[in-house]
């Protein structure tokens, strides 16, 4: 009996790694239908007669995004929305631009590992390790360095040169997914309840910003760290042990760049 729990816990095990990852083609290639009404695990396929060479082709990687926002930085996805021929396919790249000191703030794939090659400038990089030892792994790249971020974990990158920096990403799903930390915390729609955020970040819920740092009214029971993601004025946070900490912020409505 116990060998055949065995076997079966195998059989599952093996069945999850074989799962874990972007649905492999079943014939020469499935480009995306945008168009289709049916909902699936992934996009539709479009009819193969119909498919045409510029479902394969994406072009304008060799321009420079825009960088002037918020964070420094522009990433020019090219995903399965971007190009229909990657569909089930399992792969998709990106191409990040820096302003001199811009970043790409910590975010998380969970769909996808990245791996990153330096195209020109300097860029430091790092990922967080798992709870509960949450080991930060760091490094600063130059050009033709190559560095990978593994699938789900935190991670970001920043320019530490002095002039633009652009990597170039490969990722390990058609469609990887982003989660940017500060915006999923601080600006979740509708807002996280104040006494949950307080309490995790170990700050004082009554911390009062600038007025100008809001577009709009917070609930009375927002953190008042809240909707400034980053902080431009200076807004000061009391820790419990009445130290004072010293964030910068950067309102919501300023541009944040998409992560990769």
């Amino acid at each position: 009996m116990a060998s055949q729990l065995l076997l079966i816990g195998l059989f599952v095990a093996s069945c999850s790694l074989a799962l874990a990852s972007d649905p492999s083609p079943l014939q020469d290639f499935c480009v995306a239908d945008p168009n289709s009404q049916v909902l699936v695990n992934g996009v539709v396929c479009k009819d193969p007669k119909l498919v045409q060479a510029n479902d394969f082709l994406f072009s304008g990687l060799q321009r420079m995004g825009d960088t002037s926002n918020a964070v420094g930085s522009n990433v020019t996805q090219v995903f399965v929305a971007q190009l229909p021929g990657l569909n089930t396919f399992g792969i998709s790249m990106a191409r990040i631009d820096f302003a001199p000191q811009g970043i790409n703030p910590p975010h998380t794939h969970p769909r996808a590992t990245e791996i990153l090659v330096v195209i020109s400038g300097s860029i430091e990089v790092g990922f967080v390790t798992s709870n509960p030892d949450n080991r930060l792994l760091t490094k600063v790249l130059e050009m033709g360095d190559v560095f990978v971020f593994p699938q789900g974990l935190i991670h970001f990158q920043r320019n530490v040169g002095h002039g633009y920096a652009v990597a170039i990403a490969g990722l390990s799903s058609q469609n990887p997914g982003a989660i940017t930390i500060a915006n999923a915390v601080f600006g979740s729609n509708p807002d996280i309840n104040g006494d949950i955020l307080a309490k995790a970040f170990q700050v004082d819920k009554n911390v009062q910003p600038p007025p100008a740092a809001y577009h709009r009214q917070p609930p009375p029971s927002a953190v008042h760290l809240h909707r400034p993601l980053f902080c431009s004025p200076v807004t000061q946070i009391r820790h419990p042990s009445h130290l004072v900490t010293t964030v910068a912020t950067v309102s919501a409505s300023d541009t944040v760049a998409t992560a990769a």
